[in-house]
């Protein structure tokens, strides 16, 4: 096998391995459904690790140690509660393994196993020119990467993972295969066979969904681990929760066209069609939730012709249509999950923003009405909705709490607002309260609506803390010398701002075209090609005047600052994924023709790229930050890192070390 070649395939295998744990510790220990960039660290800890001090003969043991990883996490699977004051995180305790044994096994045994193969990659890795081999890298990610999301579009189950990685395993182990790795394989295999082959466990792009039968007609829906929804008869339902048909008893006119953003099991279309809907939109972003539905539900609301149904985001989805409602429902849209792995944002945080709202509002008739309910555990939440409401509608909804289900899930509220407060017929409107202030809006720069405060909450400070102490500590154990990446100082800043950057751009699109998992490998594709784009670029046109490339750099960041979204948003499709593209592709490529003009003339390729990935990581932990300053002020810190890379490298040619800057 050539270089070229054990490189592509052995990049293939890191970023695919990295996709398959996110989506696999996600679905079995409930906190990394909410923080699977703890993962994506380890991932980056480990590949940056294994380029400073490549041991390429361990990477026998790697499918081994992987497969370790993959049996843990499915037989001793890891659960929380909801409980929390600052932070809201949507779950039930079912006990399992303590969540302080879990995290630190899953941080560092994912570490390990990225960094056994990524020693083998280095091995090769340093046997190319520093360009050739960091074109084969990115061609290699970009092949994972689109590999696992045709995967997720075709709906495979975990087996199907497990075969790929098998087969990448055995090309690159060829004639040579050792029992040990035979072991290894097989290992890795069979707890993705296992789920596959469970007859109550759906797998969608987003959760592993569980179904247990309660009776012939009702069946439990969990996600993740956590009870997600109930299909059953709707007579059945309004027996144990009136807060479905809330939203009907509190406005004065029937509707007639309703638009249900959550319509998951059918409940809320079932409930509309009831009360005499002539035209119901029914929106769910997860496909197999929806298909559940339609199969399952004895009502079959799906099956009415007045039901059209829409598989897509629901701020995208309000964004999108011209058409007007008598009543828009948001009916339990919490999705339990992250939209990307380097952000903290959920895939229904842009739903719940003030703009979201008032973008619901504008999609209203003159008389038309707003409803939403959920279990939503803490009173602070519930007045933050309230309050934004009151805000954009201008004046206070009608509020019901403890309406059933209380003592499993949390006090549930139903708010509705109608455009023409004329229309309310509440039996009691929300008041701010008296004792604690109401939390400010969530808005699209600061989409964490289930943070109480723009802070950072204790558990997030301690465990950032904790994996900072760890890479200071595995880089210490392999052996590396923090002199060695001394040279590579500015290639570190690179890869913490580049993180950064890749971070904004996921959730800028994110917001303009929905939260959906297509959406989301669409711009990780798109950052790949971005970056091999720009190692093209540099290994045909040489820029002597690399001070030029980050002036270019740091205008372009400029102009995605001054940018509103607002204005983005207003634009229809194909003007606005051009603003979109040029706005955030622009720093990305200039970025990386930076990287690739300062990496393609390294000293010590391997310790130059282990270094820059060491950053990434470090950026993968400022990206918290965000929750302190939302989003847009992650530009200022990408220019800054960017500002320091110059200043390092100008330092370096001074003192004479192996950087090529423009005044050599």
């Amino acid at each position: 096998m050539s270089d070229r070649l054990r490189l592509f395939l052995l990049s293939f295998l890191l970023l695919y391995v990295e996709l398959v744990l996110i989506r696999w510790t996600a679905a079995n220990v409930l906190y990394l459904s909410y923080f699977t960039n703890f993962v994506l660290l380890g991932s980056f800890l480990g590949i940056g690790l294994g380029f400073l001090r490549p041991r390429p003969q361990l990477f026998a043991a790697a499918p081994l140690v992987l497969g370790a990883l993959l049996c843990f996490v499915y037989f001793a699977p890891t659960k929380i509660s909801h409980e929390g004051g600052r932070l809201i995180l949507f779950g039930a305790h079912t006990g399992g393994v303590p969540i302080w044994v879990a995290l630190p096994v899953v941080f560092l045994v994912t570490t390990a196993a990225l960094m056994l193969v990524a020693g083998a990659a280095a091995a090769v890795f340093v046997r190319l020119q520093p360009l050739t081999a960091y074109r084969f890298d990115i061609l290699g990610s970009i092949a994972g990467t689109a590999t696992f999301a045709l995967m997720s579009l075709l709906g495979a189950p975990p087996l199907a993972w497990g075969a790929v990685i098998a087969v990448l395993f055995l090309a690159l182990y060829g004639r040579a295969s050792s029992a040990l790795q035979v072991a290894g394989i097989a290992a890795l295999v069979v707890p993705l066979a296992l789920a596959s082959f469970r007859s109550d466990l759906l797998w969608s792009p987003y959760y592993a969904i569980k179904l247990t039968t309660l009776g012939p007609d009702s069946t439990r829906v969990s996600v993740n681990g956590i009870p997600h929804q109930q299909i059953a008869p709707l007579a059945e339902k309004l027996r144990f929760g009136a807060y479905y048909e809330i939203p009907y008893r509190r406005i004065r006119e029937r509707p007639r066209d309703v638009l249900v953003i959550g319509a998951g099991d059918g409940t809320d279309v079932s409930l509309a069609l009831t009360h005499g809907a002539r035209r119901v939109d029914a929106v769910e972003i997860d496909p197999r939730l929806l298909a559940l539905g339609r199969e399952r539900n004895v009502d079959r609301p799906y099956a009415d012709p007045r039901v059209h149904t829409h598989v897509t985001d629901g701020r995208a989805f309000l964004e999108r249509t011209s058409r007007r409602f008598d009543l828009i429902v948001f009916a339990l849209p919490d999705s339990l999950t992250l939209v990307a792995n380097q952000s903290s944002l959920r895939l229904e945080s842009y739903l719940f923003t003030k703009e979201a709202f008032a973008a619901a509002r504008d999609r209203l008739k003159p008389r038309g009405a707003f409803a939403m309910y959920n279990f939503y555990r803490q009173q602070w939440l519930v007045d933050r909705f309230a309050g934004t409401l009151a805000e954009v509608f201008g004046h206070a909804p009608c509020i019901d709490e403890d309406l059933g289900y209380g003592a499993v899930y949390g006090p549930v509220a139903d708010l509705v607002v109608a455009r023409d407060m004329s229309v309310q017929r509440c039996r009691r409107i929300w008041h701010v309260p008296g004792s604690d202030p109401v939390p400010s809006p969530a808005t699209d720069d600061h989409p964490f609506p289930y943070l109480r405060t723009a802070s950072l909450p204790g558990f997030y400070i301690l465990t950032l803390a904790l994996i900072l102490a760890v890479a200071l500590a595995g880089v210490r154990a392999a052996g590396v010398r923090l002199r060695e990446m001394r040279p590579y100082a500015d290639l570190f800043f690179m890869g913490t701002a580049f993180l950064l950057l890749e971070t904004k751009s996921v959730v800028q699109f994110a917001l303009l075209f929905g939260t959906t998992w297509i959406v989301n490998a669409l711009v990780f594709v798109g950052v790949l090609v971005t970056v091999l784009l720009a190692i093209e670029v540099a290994s045909r046109f040489p820029v002597r005047r690399l001070w030029l490339l980050y002036l270019a750099l740091l205008a372009a960041l400029a102009v995605a600052w001054v940018v509103p979204e607002a204005d983005l948003l207003a634009l229809s499709f194909w003007p606005r994924l051009l603003a979109a593209v040029a706005v955030a592709f622009t720093p990305v490529f200039l970025a990386n023709l930076i990287f690739a003009e300062r990496f393609k003339d390294t000293a010590a390729s391997a310790t130059a790229f282990g270094s820059n990935l060491l950053g990434a990581m470090v950026g993968g932990v400022l990206e918290y930050a965000s929750l302190l300053t939302g989003y847009r002020a992650l530009l200022v810190l990408v220019a800054g890192l960017y500002a320091a890379a110059a200043v390092v490298a100008g330092s370096s040619v001074r003192r004479k070390l192996p950087v090529k800057l423009p005044s050599t």
